[in-house]
């Protein structure tokens, strides 16, 4: 850690728990089957992964999901299910944020998307009285960068508007592919655990 100026989190599964079976669940109760094949917990395929690299809009998301299924479910019935992927941040990852954030430039690399990080991500960083914006430095998220981890894209553009040595910045993920490509690129890296309490690596 003494080379290391920079943390970079990954947001679903390193920072909010995620619960996939719920998400399928929630959205087999408004008629909307077989989904399953599209959700990940690293990563996601089809139209949801159209979402994530922001290559539709959240409303287009919505109107092509309803066509796949021939279903009228409301805007909000939707979302509710896809939020329903992401459980919670626990109050004490939120409290070591505030604490790194002291000592290091904080970022987060995620893949996510409109509905995620605008509804759910936005009520769980404020649980504290605080926004996204006093957890982190900057945020860099597939669905506003066209990009997704695991491409290499996406590090690259990290490291340029960084302008930071890939050695000096430690990446915490907890999907395997992801990691693999940060540290062949020279990042510091470790992968996370599901539900891993991983304070014990800043002690």
């Amino acid at each position: 850690m003494n080379r290391v100026r920079t943390l970079m989190f990954d947001f679903g599964g390193v920072l909010v728990n995620l619960n996939k079976q719920a998400c399928l669940d929630a959205f087999t109760a408004i008629g909307i089957t077989d989904i399953a094949q599209y959700i990940d917990n690293y990563a996601q395929t089809g139209l949801f992964l159209q979402l994530e690299k922001g290559h539709v809009s959240a409303t287009d998301f919505r109107n092509k999901l309803r066509n796949m299924f021939d279903s009228d479910v409301h805007d909000s019935e939707i979302d509710k299910a896809w939020n329903a992927f992401l459980i919670d941040i626990p109050d004490y990852k939120l409290e070591l944020l505030l604490e790194l954030k002291k000592k290091y430039r904080m970022i987060m690399l995620s893949n996510t998307n409109e509905i995620h990080f605008e509804q759910k991500a936005q009520q769980e960083f404020s649980k504290l009285g605080y926004g996204v914006e006093d957890y982190f430095d900057k945020c860099y998220l597939s669905y506003q960068l066209g990009i997704a981890k695991p491409q290499k894209e996406i590090f690259e553009h990290v490291l340029k508007e960084e302008g930071t040595p890939a050695s000096e910045i430690l990446f915490l993920d907890d999907g395997e592919k992801n990691v693999e490509i940060a540290k062949l690129m020279g990042f510091q890296t470790y992968l996370v655990k599901e539900y891993e309490d991983f304070r014990p690596l800043f002690l």
